[in-house]
This record gives structure tokens, C-alpha cells and sequence, in this order.
């Protein structure tokens, strides 16, 4: 085939100059100029993303919390909305609204890797967002949507392929797992280009107020000062400061936070209690024993401690790593005889006991996969059916023990990994049968249950064994619950439904 070059375009240039013709169609010209000036957005008040998207149908305050942030805080903010209210379709909305406009051309969505098709699924389907996974040989220099986990864009070579890029829209899910400066993942962060960057958590303080001060300096470097400054400014502490009106003022400038009594949905309501436990003697002996080691060597004496407090299983694993570091021999040969020679597991009592009353599916939160698997024992023992969930399962599988969950098993045993990420809107009652010492990490495996679809009150069981480690880590959570409340909002009721210690 011959190709030639068109000399159409020439020759029709010199007719006009010779010959005066027309140099336009002016109907073609009022067409496209009526065309553009369809498609332009006179105004910056108010969402346009709303007219093209049929298949979605936001709630009132996922609609302001898009509207606020675009608006008032500039395409960059915390949306910190109580867990189950719908966060994902904030950050959906604006970046939609973006799109539209021509703000933004490229977006880079960080999620946990639990969650990338949760992501894909609500950006393809809800919001005509054509969002793909990263995967190891993605030419992502073709993608204008790309989400990948915060596990694998914070490795090389992925980070610096991300590096490479002009993203317009950074989105960051689960956002308080940056934690602090020191952390590979927000070193990562604070490397990108943010014209634009959401945060997402419900629980934008884990275990102390820096953990704020260091996301807000994501998005806005010097909106508290620096370090120093701000530690000053406000007295702060882990878990103390002063002025907290003025630092919830400043914290209100980036932050975005529906409770779910502000949404004006009915919502059921959460019966919580502590439910306190007596060890037996045998058990009570083995745990003053373990309080009595002078010499852990790499281990924590507090693990173990909090271990007996959930399984001897648990325990023993632990120790039997201790034989191997030859850390006292005699002594911990000793401490595992006692210890497996145990047959009572008195949490254990505890839970089949709440399990048998409930009379319906329950979910139970350990925090030891030793004891995870002794509970399905025990539970099976007792004539309960149950399933396990943990974070190494895939996703095939995670898919599978929840079906299995709603449609066969009673009882669900998942530790924290595996419950995140999960909604089980199906199930009522929650057992925190280990406390962590985190009480956002209660707040997030509530929200599991109690979110938007829950149709029954929800009931939570805290179990915590008297004159023990568990005792102190109640006075802890209450500590930090306290300081939450101060600079981020009023919390639901995770511990009790008063907040009193046991």
C-alpha cells in the first residue's frame, strides 16, 4: 500500500487567502461552542458527581462530608466517620467530583491488601471509576486509577515506580496504620506528591495523641507546629494534654467525623459489658509462677502474662521458644509441666457458657492463633460448630469460612488480622475474649457487626479475668479512650455502656 500526504489542507489555505472563502462553518462553530460550554461547571458550590451516578444513592452525611471537604478543606482531609458509616463513598464521591472537573487525571489508592477488591468492586460498579489492582508487572504509567496495598507500595521496586509517577489524588485506607515518622509505609507517604490527599480511619488515634499530630502533618506540614511546638503548645503526652478545645479546633480544620447519632438513621443499639472471670487455683498458681521469672531473656514477661490469660496453649508456645534460647532451662521445664497438667480453661467455661445463651451466631476475637485453634476444639467438644478466620487465609478462603459462618457454623473465631475488613451485618453478638491494648482495636471488630444493614441490638462481652494483667490493660483503655474523646469526639460505648473500670 502506497501512503501519501494529503495536500487537501493546503490547497483549501490558499483558496481562502486567494479567493476570500469562508474559513469556518459558523453552524459547525455554535455547535461546539454550545458542546463546551454544556460541559463546563460555572460554579465550585455544590456536587456534580451525583447526575452521573445511577447505581449509587449516598446518605445525607456522606453527601457533606464530600461537599466539606471539597469545599472548605481543599481536596485534603482526615474522613474519620465512625466505623460502618460509609467512609469508602466519601472518598468515592470526591474523587469522582475531581474527575468531572478536571482536578484530577491519575489517582493512587493505599488500602490493605484485605481490601483491594473491595475498592475495584465499589469504584468500577458504584462510582464508573475504570480503578485495576497493581500487580507485579503493571505498566501503571497506563493507568489513571491505580490501587495497590500499603504492604507492597512501601517495597522496592514498587516504591519507586510509584515515585516515577504524577499521581493528582492520593486516598490512604485504614490511614492509622501510617502510625508515626518512623514507619517504612508513612516515610513512603511523605515522599509523594499530594495535590490532593484523603485519609481514611475511624480511629485517627490508636494508642496516643502523636499518632494525630502525625497524620494532620501529612496533609498539612506545620498546621500544629512542629514536634516540638506542638508538644509544648499543648502539654501532650501519650496519653495526656491540655487545651484540647483549642487543639479539637485545629484538629475540626481537616477533619471530617460523622458519629452515627448525627446521620439521623435509626440505628439499633449496643448492649456492652464487662464480664469479669475468676481463675481457679491451679490456673492462679501457673500465673504467679510466671510472674515470678527474674529472667525472660528476649521475651516479655507482660506476653506471657496476657497469653496465660487467653489459652495454656498459647502460653506454652512461648515458652517452648524460650527452651530454645536457653532461657532458664529448670525453671521453665518446670512452669510447662504445671502448666499442661491444667484442665480448666476458666475464659474458656466463660464462653461457652455466653455462646449456649446467645442462641445465635457469635463472633469470637482472640488475639493467639494457638488459642483460636484450641477454642474450635473446645467449642466442637461442646457440640458448637464453629469456623476460624485469620489473616493468612486468602481471599478465596476468607469468602468461604464467612459463607460457611452465615450459612452453617454458630460461631466464628477470628484474631485481629483476619477480622479486618469483614462486614457481618448477619451476626449480633461480639465476644472480645483477649483485650488488646488498643480500644480502637474494640472499636473496629464492633464495627464489624454494628454498621449500617444491622437490624438486632448488638451485644458485646469483654471478658477479663480478675487480679490480673487484664485489670490493668481496662485502666489503660480507659485512659485512652479519655484522650481520644478529648481531641476527636465522643466515642459509642466499647468497654461498658457507663465507661467504668471493673
Amino acid at each position: 500500500m502506497k501512503i501519501e500526504r494529503s495536500s487537501e489542507w493546503g490547497e483549501g489555505f490558499i483558496n481562502r487567502l486567494t479567493h476570500l472563502e469562508k474559513w469556518q462553518s459558523w453552524t459547525l462553530y455554535k455547535m461546539n461552542y454550545d458542546i463546551v460550554k454544556m460541559k463546563l461547571i460555572p460554579e465550585f458550590t455544590g456536587l456534580q458527581a451525583t447526575k452521573y451516578l445511577p447505581n449509587l444513592k449516598p446518605l445525607a452525611h456522606q453527601l457533606e462530608a464530600a461537599e466539606t471537604v471539597i469545599e472548605r478543606m481543599n481536596g485534603k482531609a482526615i474522613l474519620a466517620d465512625e466505623v460502618g458509616l460509609g467512609k469508602t463513598i466519601e472518598a468515592g464521591l470526591i474523587l469522582k467530583e475531581y474527575l468531572i472537573r478536571g482536578l484530577v487525571k491519575r489517582a493512587l489508592i493505599l488500602a490493605p491488601a484485605s481490601l483491594i477488591n473491595q475498592w475495584i468492586e465499589e469504584l468500577n460498579l458504584k462510582f464508573h471509576i475504570p480503578a485495576i489492582a497493581y500487580k507485579k508487572n503493571c505498566p501503571i504509567e497506563r493507568y489513571d486509577v491505580l490501587i495497590m496495598s500499603m504492604d507492597t507500595a512501601k517495597k522496592s521496586p514498587h516504591r519507586e515506580r510509584i515515585y516515577e509517577q504524577d499521581y493528582d489524588m492520593i486516598i490512604i485506607d485504614e490511614a492509622h496504620k501510617l502510625k508515626n515518622n518512623k514507619t517504612q509505609i508513612y516515610e513512603f507517604v511523605q515522599g509523594l506528591k499530594k495535590k490532593f490527599c484523603l485519609l481514611l480511619t475511624a480511629t485517627p488515634i490508636q494508642n496516643d495523641v502523636f499518632e494525630l499530630y502525625y497524620l494532620i502533618s501529612l496533609l498539612k506540614p506545620g498546621h500544629l507546629g512542629n514536634y516540638d511546638t506542638f508538644q509544648s503548645a499543648f502539654s501532650a503526652s501519650k496519653h495526656h494534654l491540655e487545651h484540647d478545645d483549642y487543639l479539637k479546633e485545629l484538629v475540626n480544620q481537616v477533619m471530617v467525623r460523622n458519629r452515627r447519632e448525627d446521620t439521623g438513621i435509626e440505628w439499633t443499639n449496643r448492649c456492652v459489658q464487662i464480664v469479669p472471670i475468676t481463675f481457679t487455683q491451679a490456673e492462679r498458681e501457673v500465673y504467679d509462677m510466671l510472674g515470678a521469672l527474674e529472667n525472660t531473656g528476649s521475651f516479655s514477661l507482660i506476653t506471657l502474662q496476657k497469653e496465660m490469660c487467653s489459652s495454656k496453649e498459647a502460653t506454652a508456645l512461648t515458652l517452648t521458644n524460650m527452651l530454645e534460647d536457653h532461657v532458664q532451662s529448670q525453671e521453665i521445664e518446670a512452669l510447662l509441666t504445671k502448666l499442661m497438667a491444667l484442665d480448666v480453661n476458666s475464659k474458656a467455661i466463660k464462653t461457652l457458657e455466653i455462646v449456649k445463651e446467645a442462641q445465635d451466631k457469635v463472633i469470637i476475637f482472640t488475639e493467639y492463633r494457638a488459642t483460636q485453634i484450641y477454642l474450635q476444639w473446645y467449642l466442637h467438644s461442646n457440640g458448637i460448630t464453629s469456623v476460624l478466620f485469620n489473616g493468612k487465609f486468602n481471599k478465596n478462603k476468607r469468602d468461604y469460612m464467612k459463607h460457611l459462618f452465615k450459612e452453617k457454623a454458630q460461631v466464628l473465631i477470628a484474631t485481629e488480622a483476619g477480622g479486618e475488613g469483614i462486614n457481618l451485618q448477619f451476626c449480633h453478638h461480639v465476644i472480645n475474649y483477649d483485650l488488646p491494648w488498643n480500644p480502637m482495636k474494640l472499636e473496629q471488630r464492633i464495627g464489624r457487626v454494628h454498621r449500617l444493614g444491622q437490624e438486632h441490638d448488638v451485644h458485646i462481652y469483654n471478658l477479663a479475668i480478675e487480679n490480673t494483667i487484664e485489670e490493668k490493660i481496662l485502666e489503660l483503655l480507659h485512659t485512652k479512650i479519655d484522650v481520644f474523646e478529648k481531641v476527636v469526639g465522643d466515642l459509642d460505648a466499647i468497654l461498658t455502656n457507663f465507661k467504668e473500670s471493673v
